[in-house]
């Protein structure tokens, strides 16, 4: 199947489908972190380490947010 044709298809797709694509073409571009994103994320993950009460929980976020 061509390139061109693959396009082609994806409006048929179901949403659910249309993520299934998308997570497993975000898992192709698995690139590795700069070391200046992963000292970030280690040191969020510190942070909330030291005091869980600090986060948020995915579902309060999205109510936030109003998603």
């Amino acid at each position: 199947m061509s390139t061109a044709e693959i396009i082609n298809e994806l409006p048929k797709l179901t949403e659910a489908e249309r993520q299934l694509v998308l997570g497993k073409l975000l898992e192709l571009e698995d690139l590795p972190l700069s070391d200046a994103d992963e000292a970030l994320v280690n040191s969020r993950l510190a942070d909330h380490r030291s005091d869980p009460s600090s986060s948020v929980p995915l579902e309060d976020m999205k109510r936030r947010l109003g998603s």
